[in-house]
Order: C-alpha cells, then structure tokens, then sequence
C-alpha cells in the first residue's frame, strides 16, 4: 500500500477555540446549514460525536460525491486538535484504503487562529495515481470548507444572536 501526505495551513481572524468548536465538534450542524447548495445533511451513524464515533455526510443529489463516511479516530478539546479518517465512500472506490486526517488549531501571529491540517492517503496496492489532481482536490475542499466556517464565524461572533 502506498502513502501519500499533503498539508494545508490557513489562518483567521476567528478565535483557535472557536474554529474548532465548528470545524471539529458542531460540524455536523454547521455545515449544512453554511454548504447547503453541496451538503444534504450530516449525522452520526455510530456514537454521539466522541471518539469512535462515525459521521456520514450526504450530499445533494447530482454532485460527483453521494455520502461520506468519517471516523472519529482522536480529540484533544485542550490541545484543539482532532484526527479522523474518511473510511468509506465514492470517492474511496477502488483506489484508496482510506484517508486520515490530523487537524490542529493554534494562535497566529494576527491573533486569531492558525490551522493545519494534514492528509494523508492511503492507496492500495498496484494503484497508480495523478499526484497533483490529488493534492490540487484537497487543498480545493480543505480551502472551501475552510472559508465557508471563517465566513459564519466572523458574520456570528459568539454571544451576538
């Protein structure tokens, strides 16, 4: 089986604490209420959103990709930072194990947030791969989900209704 790891970095005015608050633990309400037009719904299929758990995110009919599965494989709500792996769906087919995921939340230097977020696809064997359609596609999803949350966040700070 044969590995390949991408990392993607951004960073936002938004407070680390409350990145990750809607990006690793209120996802699965947010974010179809932000990607309504690509996201159908997200709910947990096993578990309550602790570690273990498994979420499945269903997209609207006539996009490439119809569900999602992702395991919730870590949480550190103290270091914020979370891993999980996407374990099954279209885009897996017949090429890739599964993909990990390593997410981190941290200060920044314009004193909001910095996040990093590591992939890592696990491919298996024989498969031949187009490393940059890869790489491009991940940092192209990682950056919209990224922007569509910063978008609510900075638009609904905590505490104002």
């Amino acid at each position: 089986m044969g590995v390949l790891s991408f990392t993607v970095e951004f960073t936002t005015l938004v407070d680390p604490a409350e990145f990750f608050r809607a990006f690793v633990l209120d996802s699965h309400n947010l974010v179809p209420k932000v990607m309504p037009e690509s996201v159908k719904s997200v709910h947990f299929v096993e578990g309550d959103g602790g570690v273990g758990s498994i979420k499945q995110t269903n997209y609207v009919c006539g996009d490439q990709v119809k569900y999602l599965k992702h395991r919730i494989d870590a949480i550190d709500e103290e270091a914020l930072a979370c891993k999980y792996s996407l374990i099954e769906g279209d885009v897996l087919v017949d090429k890739l194990e599964f993909i990990a995921f390593d997410v981190k939340f941290g200060a920044s230097d314009n004193g909001g947030c910095a996040c990093k977020i590591t992939s890592e696809y696990h491919f298996k064997d024989g498969v031949n791969v187009n490393i940059l359609r890869i790489k491009n596609g991940t940092e192209d999803k990682a950056t919209e989900l990224f922007k569509v949350i910063e978008k609510y966040l900075l638009e609904n700070p905590p505490g104002h209704a």
